[in-house]
């Protein structure tokens, strides 16, 4: 019996659009090829063809379905293991279970890596259909303890490996420089009802009233634009709040680069990446309470944590760490220190050990049914 490990399929999004879940599937195929593991890509989220496609609601996830179904047909074909990148609601239901179940028919092992603050919402509502699916995984993978509590009272049981981070690209030419009296604050999330914007805008609003030359920019797009980029006119702070849209990966180490904090006041969240590349570029973070946050940062040590909607507790964290040198720079450390369990060195022996296991497990289900 032999688990090595020469070639997997891995199952997810890619960038772009640069989200969470795009963000960690082309960085761990990338860390995996790098150390010898043949990696062949199943892309959820591939481009329209033809493009008009992606302009017609309801038929455009079939456009984009079927190519995935093929692709991954024929993939399952010539891999030992499917690392299946997995999310809640829809996205479950039409680029997650196929996947599963077409690895069942080919025999195939398969490694569901489940992410998404929404998930105990998501379990709740349709548990029952999910349960047959989730039989036929063979191991089901969090990336917080947040989430593998969440499975659990559900009676699933979860490992947890931690996102991957990658400290050297983050890190590098950040210096930890005194704080101006004209601080530059970062929001780096989807602009979506559950990431809450609107608090962090309001929360920002009492910085400035405070430094009246402080910044704000926020990375990211979505649905909630046109109201945010309202409230900011309102709150009478839109000349110094910068809507960037989405950035790629360079543009947002550049962008940490210029930041002296992050403001993170979302409702729902697991373990958002977002923190972890502020925190690796030295950037101090003030964070709500949602979701799995509380299992990734420690409140004073290594991040300043508020309840959920409490913009003025976080506007007052903000302006007592921007005035606090001292404290800022032992959260700076602190982060640095805390993040480094998420260092790919860090990250890779639990995979490797995780996909040995899998594989192995496989072949001594196979050898007993051939024994019998």
């Amino acid at each position: 019996m032999s688990g090595r490990i020469e070639q997997i399929a891995l199952a997810g999004p890619l960038p772009p659009p640069f989200g969470g879940m795009a963000n960690q599937t082309r960085q761990l195929a990338e860390l995996l090829r790098a150390s010898g593991i043949g990696v062949r890509l199943i892309r959820s989220n591939s481009p329209y063809r033809p493009a008009w496609a992606g302009r017609i609601r309801g038929l455009r996830a079939l456009f984009r379905l079927f190519p995935y179904l093929t692709a991954a047909w024929r993939g399952l074909g010539k891999v030992q293991l499917v690392h299946l990148m997995a999310n809640s609601g829809w996205s479950w239901h039409l680029f997650a279970a196929p996947i599963i179940w077409l690895a069942q028919i080919r025999n195939v092992p398969v490694i569901v890596n489940y992410r998404g603050g929404e998930a105990e919402a998501f379990l709740k509502k349709q548990i029952h259909w999910l349960r047959p699916t989730l039989r036929r995984v063979d191991q089901l993978v969090v990336p917080s303890g947040f989430l593998k509590e969440v499975f659990a009272r559900f009676g699933i049981d979860a490992e947890v490996v931690p996102n991957i981070i990658d400290l050297d690209h983050f890190s590098g030419g950040k210096k930890e420089r005194p704080v101006s009296d004209a601080p530059h604050l970062v929001v780096c999330r989807n602009l979506e009802l559950i990431y809450d914007v609107e608090t962090a805008i309001r929360a920002f609003s009492l910085v400035h009233r405070h430094s009246p030359a402080a910044k704000l920019t926020i990375a990211g797009e979505g649905p909630e634009r046109a109201a945010l980029e309202q409230l900011a006119d309102s709150l009478q702070i839109k000349s110094s709040v910068t809507f960037s849209g989405r950035l790629d990966r360079d543009e947002m180490v550049t962008l940490y680069r210029s930041a002296d904090l992050m403001l993170n006041s979302s409702q729902v969240d697991n373990m958002p990446n977002a923190l972890l590349e502020s925190m690796s570029a030295g950037v101090p973070v003030v964070t709500t309470d949602a979701g799995g946050i509380p299992h990734m940062v420690r409140d004073g040590i290594s991040a300043l944590v508020r309840p959920v909607g409490d913009y003025e507790g976080m506007a007052q964290a903000a302006i007592e760490l921007l005035s606090d040198h001292d404290r800022y720079r032992q959260l700076v450390h602190n982060a640095r220190e805390e993040v480094s369990r998420y260092r790919w060195e860090s990250v890779k022996p639990q995979w490797l050990a995780l996909y040995t296991r899998t594989i192995d497990g496989r072949l001594a289900t196979e050898s007993r049914k051939q024994a019998e």
